[in-house]
């Protein structure tokens, strides 16, 4: 028996212990919730193995039998019941062998009623205390609300117990566990499904989630690798078992064997996370924070009011309202009162933390979350005089935009865009000079950037994915985020470098030439139709392509942007009057466009001004970039702007679309079974389209559901200051 692998079988004999015990469970005598056959179970020696046949095999019959049996929600009341004990008995041996037999057999068999018995997976929970089972467990009589228990039990458990070398396995086991109570979403579509233990979730009490929301945050920001004494227990002993290895007490205290651990990785797995603790803590915590179905719950306190039937649970998910109202550990003594008994974590850790893991779609995603969800954070890094350890990952990210997915993508310009809605934010950035930091920027190989602010740098790499996208991608949303960052900085722009300032030129050029190319096809068409005698009853205006218009829209928010530096910044930037006045002759054509010739009006009067300024020098030698240059700033010392139209400044702000759920609960679920730590049924999984384990890495969820992704994701709107 020992470490080989053991069919189940409810004809077992009883002198076979192992085999008799785990038939019994999933066979067709009923056992009482106060039968002592659960303490024999429990205790059964926890080096044991199944196969997936096997799995599958003790699954069916206890999919079969449960509904009779109610062995299932008995087994899970039976976990709540082996926590509260070794919580309250954290040196006893035989508690510690309950605990890790109840989470591994919950989680096993969990697993398999989701994903076989979607359909009447809610009937498997379905358990009714008698006036003797109550008696005896002080449950109310009647039936129970068992994922209510079980929530509970478990976010009561990792919330308040301390993650150490001997609580780590278990505690992983744990969020893996609820990692599979709320894969309920992966086997049913976005606009129905049956979720008790997400809705369970919800539910609970601002006390229990406040506390686990910490523990998962914390366990993310520890990073802490999986423990080196896991390995030495996971060898299995063929005659006693994991746990008389242990020669202490200590060691036995909520120490999960290695093994279990392994039983989570797919066969012939080749991803083997060092930190399983931190990156399933995270998703865990990204699939809560994001669930929103809209229906009403109701809560485990009877004294409060249930939501409204028109109320959507996205806004008031308590795991949610937990994140955005976090506070520093170190903030100041007078905001205690306002901040109350919320969560508190160490917000210079968590900064630290999220720069380096900005590689990682869920840390992205966490960092989303905060700057959009939480005030107090995104109060934090806009104060942060190091900026650049939060933004120069993210840069090197969008350098990199054809190795991204569009995911990764605009998330990463979301977060651009939320932080350019703060003045402060677009100012510091250009004063900050990454040669005092840096030697350079040793990851953008098109040429040298030495001495380059943070916020050219910016300018620079949102410049390049939008031609990155005008070439390969052709995604609307895209440009439309970037320019729209490009704005909001704009009228803050300082000392804005060379090469910065090159490419915002080059960028009206690129989609001028866009822009004309459109219009030459339009008129062709129009040529043909008329040949063909279709003319009757045509209107250019209506039979325009979107295109075309999507272009004059791109080309007058690019003047836009250089009319606000010009108008607002102008002295502060030289470079960008010198690569207007070399690259002059591309604006003339767009004159006397009805949608630019206001701002170009501007432009030419700067254009002009300097112009004059240079022919009162009445040079006959060939004009140097150095000697241009020094005149111009020369002369922008005396620019007084007169003559110049102020236009209302463009902003532009992010807001979450009405069902944000759509786009984000495909894309955590993605990640999760990407993550490859859990054996998930690929072929059952509904909620996006699932192939290969290796596919399923490349596949992206905005490619599945374009139309959601997008309309997510171009929350941005202009607004006047």
């Amino acid at each position: 028996m020992g470490g080989t692998a053991s069919t189940p079988r409810p004809d077992a004999r009883p002198e076979e212990h192992r085999d008799y015990l785990l038939g019994a469970m999933v066979g067709g005598r009923i056992y009482d919730l106060s039968s002592s056959f659960w303490e024999k179970l429990l205790l059964l020696p926890p080096a044991f193995e199944w196969s997936v046949e096997r799995v599958n095999e003790a699954g069916a019959l206890l999919a079969q039998n449960n509904i009779q049996t109610r062995h299932f929600p008995k087994l899970l009341v039976h976990l709540v019941w082996s926590i509260q004990e070794v919580t309250a008995s954290p040196g006893s041996k035989s508690s510690a062998v309950k605990v890790i037999n109840a989470t591994y057999f919950s989680r096993v068999f969990l697993k398999y009623l989701i994903e076989n018995s979607s359909s009447s997976f809610s009937s498997h929970l379905v358990l009714h205390i008698s006036d003797h089972d109550a008696a005896i467990s002080k449950l109310p009589e009647g039936d129970l609300n068992v994922p209510s228990l079980v929530l509970h039990g478990l976010l009561t458990f990792i919330g308040a117990s301390d993650i150490n070398p001997y609580t780590y396995m278990l505690h992983l086991e744990l969020v893996n566990l609820l990692l599979v109570m709320m894969s309920t979403q992966l086997y049913s579509p976005m606009s129905a499904g049956f979720h008790p233990f997400l809705d369970a979730a919800i539910a609970q009490e601002s006390y229990v989630v406040g506390p686990f929301i910490r523990k998962l945050l914390l366990s993310f920001i520890a990073r802490t690798p999986l423990p080196s004494e896991a390995a030495y227990y996971g060898t299995q002993d063929k005659e006693t078992g994991v746990i008389r290895k242990m020669s202490s007490a200590a060691a036995t205290v909520f120490m999960l064997p290695y093994y279990t651990y392994t039983y989570l990785l797919s066969p012939g797995s080749d991803r083997f996370s060092k930190f399983p603790l931190a990156d399933n803590s995270l998703l865990l915590l990204l699939v809560l924070v994001h669930y929103g179905k809209r229906t009403h719950v109701t809560p485990l306190d009877n004294d409060v009011e249930p939501c409204t039937e028109n109320l959507a649970v996205g806004l008031h998910n308590p795991f949610r309202r937990a994140l955005s109202s976090s506070r520093d550990t170190d903030f100041d003594i007078a905001d205690i009162e306002q901040a109350g008994q919320g969560v508190r974590i160490p917000f210079a850790a968590l900064f630290d933390r999220l720069g380096p893991g900005l590689t990682e779609d869920a840390t992205i995603l966490l960092l989303y979350s905060l700057v959009h969800g939480n005030p107090a954070f995104l109060e934090y890094v806009l104060v942060r005089t190091d900026l650049d350890t939060l933004i120069m990952p993210v840069l090197e990210m969008l350098y990199d935009v054809q190795k991204r997915t569009p995911n990764q993508i605009y998330m990463l310009l979301v977060i651009f865009l939320i932080l350019s809605q703060d003045s402060t934010f677009n100012a510091s950035i250009h004063k900050l000079a990454l040669l005092q930091i840096l030697p350079g920027v040793s990851w953008y190989k098109e040429r040298l950037l030495p001495g380059i602010s943070l916020g050219s740098l910016m300018v620079v790499i949102l410049i390049r994915t939008v031609k990155f996208n005008l070439s390969k991608l052709r995604d609307l949303f895209l440009h439309t985020n970037c320019l729209a960052i490009l704005a909001n900085m704009a009228p803050h722009m300082h000392q804005l470098n060379a090469y910065a300032s090159q490419r915002l030129v080059s960028l009206f050029d690129m989609l001028a030439r866009k822009y004309k190319k459109v219009v030459d096809a339009n008129i062709n068409v129009k040529v043909a139709v008329a040949k063909l005698g279709q003319v009757e009853g045509f209107e250019a205006s209506e039979d325009m392509p979107t295109e075309l218009h999507i272009y004059t829209d791109f080309l007058r928010i690019v003047l836009e942007i250089i009319n606000a530096i010009l108008t607002y910044a102008l002295p502060r930037n030289p470079e960008v009057v010198y690569a207007l006045l070399h690259r002059q002759e591309l604006f003339q054509p767009f004159k006397e466009h009805p949608r630019f010739y206001e701002l170009l009006e501007n432009i030419f009067n700067v254009l002009d001004f300097f112009n004059v300024r240079m022919d009162d020098q009445q040079s006959n030698a060939e004009w140097s970039v150095e000697k241009v240059l020094q005149i111009v700033i020369a002369n922008a010392r005396s620019w007084r702007g007169e003559g110049m139209k102020i236009f209302t400044q463009l902003r532009f702000t992010y807001e979450e679309e009405l069902h944000p759920e759509e786009f984000f609960v495909p894309y955590i679920w993605q990640l999760v079974v990407d993550q490859r730590n859990i054996d998930w049924n690929l072929d059952m999984i509904s909620l996006f389209p699932a192939r290969s384990q290796v596919e399923v890495r490349k596949l992206s969820i905005f490619e599945q559901s374009s139309a959601n992704a997008k309309s997510f994701l171009l929350a941005a709107w202009r607004r006047p200051c």
